[in-house]
């Protein structure tokens, strides 16, 4: 008998970069072939006029969606606290099992000239609760000694977050950083940073499905524009399986990673992944 599994996204949106109805249309299409169980996504845009990015995306489609802003801001564009009633920037977890508890949890390094956060929720599924995370974390090449400080604070949340839940929690996300770099290394329990260590499975070095894995690449006309190297940023992690295999990955592939007519649908291509359960 084959094992269950979930079957987990990840995508960077691009915000409303244009062409914007042309790429949400491909995105939206996109998550109708994989059907995914749950997916997280970055850069999403809402509104205080009514516009939701993720309600364009993903309404009707059967899933619950729950909403998180990294940064808000007022009408002439003065930064406000995450949680404050403004425009907002941010991720958004859609899932097509309830979401039970939900956590938005400011992430450090806002003396950057960024603000990041991590959007968590805990997914009661019939083979019992996974905690999810999905977060983005600061962008810059040359922030690295940042987004190591995001990358702990991170850390510590979905311990925490996890405590006590049915399977190993799941994370995903834009994190602007190579499988390489100390934060990566520290997350994937191959590094410590200030005296300590953790250890969450990268889905592409378990299961990738051949190749550099790269989610940053030139081939892909709206990452040109950066004149940066190509590299692998997005990412899904699992904490380490149980006695039973479950949260073992099983599968791993890059998702968005075709153009049609000469549109991608994102800067990024995403990351899909398949998790026993």
């Amino acid at each position: 008998m084959p094992r269950a599994a979930l079957r987990v996204l990840t995508l960077n949106c691009w915000n409303l970069s244009s062409p914007f109805e042309e790429r949400m249309a491909l995105i939206r299409e996109g998550i109708e072939r994989l059907a995914p169980d749950v997916i997280g996504l970055q850069e999403i845009i809402v509104r205080r006029d009514g516009f939701h990015q993720g309600e364009q995306l993903l309404a009707g489609l059967g899933y619950e969606t729950l909403y998180g802003a990294a940064m808000r801001w007022t009408e002439t564009e003065s930064l406000l606290p995450h949680d404050a009633h403004g425009d907002g920037f941010g991720n958004l977890i859609a899932s097509r099992h309830p979401i039970v508890a939900s956590r938005l949890q400011e992430l450090p390094g806002a003396e950057s000239g960024e603000r990041r956060s991590a959007l968590a929720t805990r997914l009661a599924t019939p083979w019992g609760i996974v905690p999810f995370v999905t977060t983005h974390l600061n962008w810059k090449l040359h922030h690295g000694w940042v987004r190591e400080r995001q990358i702990v604070a991170l850390a510590e949340m979905v311990e925490e977050w996890g405590a006590g839940a049915d399977l190993p929690p799941i994370v995903v996300g834009d994190f602007n950083a190579e499988p390489d770099a100390n934060e990566i290394r520290f997350f994937s329990g191959l590094a410590a940073l200030g005296g300590r260590s953790t250890c969450f499975h990268d889905a592409w070095r378990v299961a990738g499905d051949g190749g550099p894995g790269h989610t940053w690449d030139n081939r892909n006309h709206y990452a040109q524009y950066a004149y940066e190297p190509n590299r692998r940023i997005d990412y899904v992690f699992v904490g380490p399986a149980d006695a039973h295999g479950r949260g073992w990955i099983e599968s791993a592939g890059l998702a968005f990673d075709e153009a049609r007519d000469g549109i991608f649908p994102s800067d990024h291509f995403g990351v899909i992944a398949e998790v026993r359960v």
